[in-house]
């Protein structure tokens, strides 16, 4: 059998109902297998980053193993019954075929029936993904006069997030968001005080957060698979910290690292080649910061690199906008709407083309620049005679300049606003 298209394998799935026989289900696990099995040993891309990487597991290893898989409550597996979600496949392999389907198709997936009900909702088919080396980057933005959205860029689709269940003054305050593993965070202010409110993608709601050990705003922050780490900001009285703490999103804890050798406000953070970077900011109202710290996850020491971010960032102007693409960091300078690259042999900058829209207006605010996948991502505003929209433009470092200054457009939200006041890039 010639391998299927992954596109047309996720519409059989939109056939599925309850009531649906094993013969459709077997068959979609058929053709998964046969579009694996043909594919191993290669790395598939799509056009937004979807990567598989099927010869990090053994299909033929699998077969020959009978493992029975059942759930338990609160979403932990154990070999006590089978719950056969694909007839006629063991549920090592069906739980694998499963796993290769679009995230956007879950909650689909999850209306077939109780036991798929209860896998979509333990989260175990993410953990498979993360075994496997399926990845798919979701956007996620909150921009004036709606509240947040999601964006696939694989199926080009915006979904709407359920409403964020916190008081009038955390709707109205600033706001910092970051994603890590399955979760979306988004710090503000309450009446009483700093809070964090968090998205899951599992159960897809909102919930709050266990509050940081120290409790801050204006921080640099940057997250790796299911960690994220805090770095920086001030307090409620207005104290630059140089405290740093590291979040695990699977157990949902903060812990408390060595502080770094100098406290920042509205400073940037980063994860590259294993390590945790802090770069910009300002040590107090009037002084900024052109000076990096690089934190070292296995000896657990701060490490200061000078000049790292010549020029600083003025008070009025936003945190750095970096990201992180291929372990390469890029800057998108809010004063010359140039990106630039940095050069970690020389500690330089390099110029490497223009950005597609213009961050002097507001000097980098209401803008985001990501990295999503093995591409950069701007988004911003737009004012037009057709009314306000958000245009998200991207660009791919390893296809080089050619082209020049053109960038790509990957979508437009109509009456969206054209300020970006908050984005986050969701991997998982």
């Amino acid at each position: 059998m010639v391998a299927a298209p992954t596109c047309d394998l996720l519409q059989l799935l939109g056939s599925f109902n309850q009531e649906c026989g094993s013969f459709q289900k077997y068959l979609l696990a058929y053709l998964l297998l046969a579009k694996t099995e043909n594919k191993q040993k290669k790395v598939k891309k799509d056009i937004f980053n979807r990567d598989l990487n099927a010869a990090s597991f053994n299909l033929k290893r699998l077969k020959r193993k009978k493992h029975v898989v059942g759930l338990k409550p609160g979403g932990r597996y154990s070999d006590h019954r089978s719950i056969d979600f694909l007839p006629g496949l063991y549920d090592d392999v069906a739980l694998h075929c499963l796993a290769l389907l679009c995230r956007s198709d879950y909650p689909s997936l999850a209306c077939l029936n109780k036991r798929f009900n209860s896998l979509i909702r333990s989260g175990y088919l993410y953990k498979i993904r993360r075994q496997i080396g399926v990845t798919e980057h979701w956007v996620y933005l909150a921009c004036s006069l709606m509240p947040w959205e999601a964006f696939d860029p694989f199926r080009r689709r915006w979904m709407r997030l359920p409403r964020m269940p916190c008081d009038d003054c955390f709707s109205c305050a600033d706001k910092e968001s970051l994603a890590v593993g399955t979760q979306l965070l988004v710090f503000g202010r309450e009446i009483t005080g700093f809070a964090i409110w968090m998205y899951s993608l599992i159960r897809r709601d909102w919930s709050r957060c266990p509050p940081m050990n120290l409790p801050r705003c204006l921080f640099g922050s940057g997250s790796s698979g299911n960690i994220a780490i805090i770095a920086g900001g001030s307090d409620m009285a207005g104290h630059v910290s140089k405290c740093a703490e590291l979040y695990n999103s699977e157990f949902g804890t903060w812990e408390t690292l060595p502080d770094m050798n100098l406290p920042r406000k509205l400073c940037s953070g980063f994860f590259m080649d294993g390590n945790f970077y802090v770069i910009g900011g300002m040590s107090n109202h009037t002084d900024s910061l052109t000076c990096g710290e690089e934190y070292n996850l296995k000896t657990r020491t701060w490490r200061r690199i000078r000049n790292m971010y010549p020029g600083g960032n003025r008070a009025t102007q936003s945190p750095p906008l970096v990201a992180v693409v291929n372990n390469q960091l890029y800057a998108a300078d809010q004063s010359t709407n140039e990106v630039k690259k940095y050069d970690k042999v020389n500690n330089t900058w390099n110029v490497v083309r223009q950005l597609p829209v213009r961050a002097d207006y507001s000097n980098g605010w209401g803008l985001a620049f990501k990295a999503c996948g093995d591409k950069l991502l701007v988004i911003g505003g737009h004012r037009g005679p057709q009314g306000e929209v958000i245009i998200l433009h991207y660009w791919r470092p390893e296809d080089g300049n050619m082209g020049g200054a053109e960038w790509d457009v990957l979508s437009i939200r109509e009456r969206a606003g054209a300020f970006v006041y908050n984005c986050a890039i969701m991997g998982c």
